[in-house]
């Protein structure tokens, strides 16, 4: 092939390139550019009922049987009784509490506490009893209205008789003192020796 040859050919391609792509681009369809309707060439039908229609099927998913009340109730009773016993004892707490930290109970267990003849009684420190489920504080029964002026209370109170520390602050009196040594001897030792 001569160089004419192909350079004949070469424009022959060049050009069918250029009228392919001109073709594409007559054909293409821009965002723009919309399809318009054609306007109907009839009338629309009038369609006419002469009787109700009918209702359309519903579909209803199959039923289930709701759970038997036999087998919930007891947990509904225990439910509740848990309930109401759970408020009791908060309501009996706060109450215990704040006759606790009322002024006329303070006042009651100053009083206790310089009386002699209780003194006598009950020993040196006399000291409301505490309760664990109290929170260490004293259980005081009986009512308590200022604003009515009724007040009737009573509590369990306990002193340091028959305790081996007599009062807070003073040091526990030793009653047996015993030293048990390696090889099993026992050794009683005095326990007021330390006081002469």
């Amino acid at each position: 092939m001569t160089a004419t040859g192909i350079l004949q050919n070469y424009s022959y391609s060049a050009i069918s390139r250029c009228i392919q792509s001109q073709t594409r681009l007559s054909s293409r369809k821009y965002a723009t550019e919309l399809r318009r309707r054609a306007l109907p060439t009839e009338e629309p039908v009038i369609e006419t009922f002469s009787a109700p229609s009918r209702p359309k099927p519903i579909f209803m998913p199959p039923r289930r049987r709701l759970p038997s009340d036999r087998r919930t109730w007891p947990i509904a009773v225990a439910l509740a009784a848990l309930g109401v016993g759970s408020w009791a004892a908060f309501f009996g707490y706060v109450t215990n509490e704040t006759k606790a930290t009322s002024s006329v109970v303070r006042q009651i267990l100053r009083t206790t506490s310089k009386d002699s003849s209780l003194h006598r009684i009950l020993g040196e420190e006399v000291v409301p009893q505490p309760e664990w489920w109290l929170n260490g504080r004293p259980r005081i029964r009986g009512e308590l209205n200022q604003l009515q002026g009724k007040i009737d209370l009573s509590m369990r109170l306990q002193g340091s008789r028959g305790s081996v520390r007599k009062a807070q602050g003073i040091p526990y009196e030793i009653l047996r003192f015993k030293v048990i040594a390696d090889d099993g001897s026992v050794v009683e030792v005095d326990p007021h020796a330390a006081d002469l």
